[in-house]
């Protein structure tokens, strides 16, 4: 790597413009960020994707998700260190910047972006297919258009209705969650009334070939399946630029890490494999959650559990939105994207931003249709992998992170890692196990996607590089623009 110019002062600021006085505005509420932060952590993912792994891993399955939650926990509390001290929208992408250089800050929001736009197509025909299920009038491509161009005005609103429309998406996932454990757990203790579940029990955990059916090694294949569908937890990081006391509502997030997923991740996944045996057929046929409710005689259990995995669509597409745009004004208020990106209307809404983000969106979506085995599917496959190089990304930065901060401004430093810098290391580690685990697995497509983000990390790396050396290791100002359209644009620095 070329070397690195002095990072700036902990206590000056970071490279990219804090919220306040930079175009955006603190829209968002403390219930917004409090419901953001929960929600964050509930993917669709979590509905759709926990029946493969509780199919290859049994009972074991509840170590995989212990393992990745784990894993989350202390890379949202090194996060939740820097962001704490230096709350901006480009949240990671900023302090990677500032502790390793330009060329981490580019590549890692470059690909986080990519990340997301993926996620918008993937996440808009998921939705599609329920509607469409639904409403057969309308063909799939059209319920997939029309959910992205209202989660486009909304996002281009303001951003106090993303956090409006956020609140009541999270809202009905953690109700419905909340719920279903309840539910489940009076089920196991045979104390629900009027049901009278025959197969429910904790025996389950152990009744049908053990604990770990598969062997020890099938709980880092479940680690495999489930790691990607915890992606989000960082979002309420972003966010918080845009709120009104953004130290106080990271240091809320960060805290309450470790309950939202001791409680929605393992608690829903433990009622599920208690109600029914793991190898039942009817979690695979039917997805894991329906198959349990339909266990207890729940009437249309498959339409309640296609209300919540649509809510839970269209929060992860306006967050995805909502992530991606604020990523790229980021980036554009560093000068590494096209300074328009870093424009914002009067109501402190990145415009340019979001209208590029959903346009790539689109487009993914059109290969989604017209090319699914081919385009499409490099697309999703090349963008899998880019949670862990994220994470990744932040273990590193804290290490540097950290001693600037204590050095400049020691009285920042509100959140602390646990254990510094030996569970740093530790963590990082472990991420650099899994990818090299998923390079030995051909059965869930996991070395083709390390492979494949690998390959387009390594492009973005090569442009960041290049686009480094023309600089010289320093950054173009982003010139303030002409107060035209009612449009801001703030100084780099």
């Amino acid at each position: 790597m070329t070397s690195q110019p002095n990072p700036p002062k902990a206590g000056s600021g970071p490279a990219t413009p804090p919220a306040h006085g930079s175009g955006l505005q603190a829209g968002l509420k403390n219930r917004h960020l409090t419901m953001i932060a929960i929600g964050g952590v509930i993917g669709a993912g979590l509905f759709v994707g926990s029946s493969s792994g509780i199919a290859t891993a049994g009972p074991g399955i509840l170590l995989s998700y212990a393992l990745v939650g784990t894993l989350v926990v202390l890379v949202m509390r090194m996060l939740g260190e820097m962001s704490a001290a230096n709350p901006t929208s480009g949240s990671f992408s900023a302090h990677a910047d500032r502790a390793l250089g330009s060329w981490a800050g580019f590549s890692i929001g470059w690909l986080y972006w990519f990340f997301w736009v993926v996620v918008l197509a993937v996440e808009s025909t998921a939705g599609a297919k329920i509607l469409s299920e639904w409403v057969p009038a309308v063909p799939q491509w059209g319920w997939a258009l029309i959910v992205m161009l209202v989660l486009t005005a909304t996002n281009l609103a303001s951003v106090g209705s993303y956090g409006e429309f956020e609140f009541w998406f999270a809202g009905i996932k953690v109700v419905a969650i909340a719920a279903f454990i309840v539910i489940g757990l009076l089920a196991v203790f045979g104390v629900l009334p009027g049901v009278h579940a025959d197969q429910a029990s904790f025996g389950n955990l152990t009744d049908h070939g053990g604990f770990l059916p598969h062997g020890p090694g099938s709980i880092l294949t479940g680690v495999l399946l489930v790691v990607f569908s915890f992606m989000g937890s960082e979002i309420a990081t972003l966010a918080a630029g845009e709120s009104e006391d953004p130290q106080r509502a990271v240091t809320k997030a960060t805290n309450s890490i470790i309950w939202r997923i001791a409680v929605f991740y393992l608690g829903s996944i433990l009622v599920v494999v208690s109600l029914i045996p793991w190898d039942d057929k009817s979690i695979t046929d039917k997805g894991s959650y329906v198959a349990a409710l339909d266990s207890l005689g729940i009437a249309h259990a498959g339409q309640i559990m296609n209300f919540i995995v649509l809510t839970s669509v269209l929060s992860c597409l306006n967050s995805g939105l909502y992530t991606a745009s604020r990523m790229a004004f980021s980036l554009g208020a560093r000068g590494d994207a096209p300074k328009g990106f870093a424009r914002t209307t009067e109501r402190g809404v990145p415009r340019t931003a979001i209208l590029v983000s959903v346009a790539f969106g689109f487009l993914a979506v059109f290969f989604n249709y017209k090319f699914p085995n081919s385009v499409f599917l490099f697309l999703v496959n090349s963008s899998g992998a880019v949670a862990l190089f994220v994470w990744l990304v932040i273990c590193f930065s804290q290490l540097r992170m950290r001693r600037i901060i204590q050095r400049e401004a020691p009285e920042k430093l509100v959140v602390r890692m646990w254990l510094y810098p030996y569970l740093t290391w530790a963590t990082a580690a472990l991420i650099v196990f899994v990818l090299g685990y998923m390079l030995t697995d051909t059965e869930h497509d996991g070395r083709e996607t390390v492979l494949l983000s690998l390959l387009v990390a390594a492009v973005v790396l090569v442009v960041a590089m290049i686009k480094q050396k023309v600089r010289g290791g320093g950054r173009a100002p982003v010139a303030a623009a002409p107060d035209d359209d009612a449009e801001k644009v703030p100084a780099a620095g």
